[in-house]
């Protein structure tokens, strides 16, 4: 056992699993508690950190805004540099949509876990999964949500989940 490192990999496995179990469960819920699926359309903001979701009525021409949420940015993956950057070392993103992104970072440091306290990392597909669950699971996120842009992919938590109201 190597003494230099506080680091528990059992201990970070038995995080990660229960946070992809919590987030799978979730996002299943969302998704079909809120009708997030078919023909939806949505519209996001990160300096007012909002999202929402329309969808247009058979009838109408129109979308009608059917549920809206707030957005917390995890992080960012540049696919040219095939890297991660945590939202919290990002300087250049509105606070906002930063939430309580700090409580995550701080989760790392004080479990001694990897890879959450760190500015950035290499981005094994794995690795971006495990922080993105390992997040949703610190900051009770109600579901994950992910954005591509040019070389760029943009991951968001989602949170406090509101149905619009009924307009009958």
């Amino acid at each position: 056992m190597d003494d230099h490192s506080k680091h528990d990999h059992s201990r970070w496995e038995g995080v990660v699993i229960a946070a992809r179990e919590r987030a799978r469960s979730r996002q299943a819920l969302m998704v079909e508690r809120f009708g997030l699926s078919g023909d939806v359309q949505y519209h996001w903001s990160m300096d007012d950190a909002r999202i929402t979701w329309s969808r247009r009525r058979k009838w109408s021409r129109r979308s009608e805004v059917f549920l809206t949420g707030r957005l917390t940015m995890i992080g960012s993956v540049s696919l040219a540099r095939q890297t991660w950057l945590w939202s919290w070392a990002n300087e250049s993103l509105p606070p906002a949509v930063l939430g309580d992104i700090e409580r995550v970072r701080r989760f790392g440091e004080d479990n001694d876990f990897p890879v959450l306290p760190w500015p950035g990392f290499d981005s094994h597909p794995e690795l971006v999964a495990e922080a993105r669950t390992v997040a949703a699971s610190v900051l009770d996120a109600d579901g994950l949500w992910m954005e591509s842009a040019d070389d760029t992919e943009l991951h968001f938590l989602l949170h406090d989940l509101v149905p619009a109201a009924a307009a009958d």
